[in-house]
């Protein structure tokens, strides 16, 4: 199994690049694994305790069990990957059952962060793009799909988006063996990544 870290900033294009490399491959032969779905769990706090929640620190992350599911995986066991509701700022209680594959593709902000998860990655990808095009992105996803007004995204972006990036995203640059710039020129890096793919496969 080849194992596929894509880390990068909130709207920095992560899913456009996945898409990318789906397009590119066989059916069947890639799997995700988002991090989104490893939030920890947080049932027994109150909604508006869970509304507090740094979500853009590492420490919000259930590394250990996403870990664990990609070791599962590894060795050719199914998973039951958490599913998480933004709205609820919770999991759902719900699972999405995900088998092995040839390709798992691990996606998703913190990912390069954790030092275990980054030595299960055989190739470590991060998504650059512009802050503010980044920005201008978030924006339009949580009003539109997460239900959140301009000035609730606004004031997260600046006291915790922008703070966590800074600190704790775009220092993982160093640890990536492709940047790739997300704008109309990614055709070459993502042609580079299929090729390394079909190679090891």
């Amino acid at each position: 199994m080849l194992v596929i870290g894509i880390a990068g900033g909130t709207g920095c294009g992560k899913t456009t690049v996945v898409n990318q490399i789906l397009n590119e491959l066989p059916d069947g032969e890639v799997g995700i694994i988002s991090q989104d779905s490893y939030y920890k769990d947080t049932s027994h706090l109150s909604y508006e305790e869970r509304v507090n929640i740094n979500f853009d620190h590492p420490r919000s992350i259930d590394f250990d069990l996403l870990a664990s599911h990609l070791e599962k995986l590894k060795n050719k066991e199914p998973i039951h990957q958490p599913v998480y509701s933004f709205v609820k700022h919770n999991r759902t209680g719900d699972t999405i059952l995900t088998h092995p594959r040839k390709v798992m593709i691990v996606e998703g902000i913190l990912i390069l962060t954790n030092p275990e998860l980054r030595d299960m990655f055989d190739i470590k990808i991060f998504v650059h793009a512009d802050s503010d095009e980044r920005l201008i992105r978030r924006l339009k996803r949580d009003i539109s799909e997460r239900g959140r007004d301009l000035d609730e995204v606004l004031n997260r972006y600046k006291t915790t988006l922008k703070p966590m990036h800074d600190q704790f995203i775009e220092p993982m640059k160093e640890y990536a063996d492709i940047i790739i710039p997300n704008n109309k020129y990614n055709t070459v890096a993502v042609d580079i990544v299929r090729t390394i793919i079909t190679e090891k496969l």
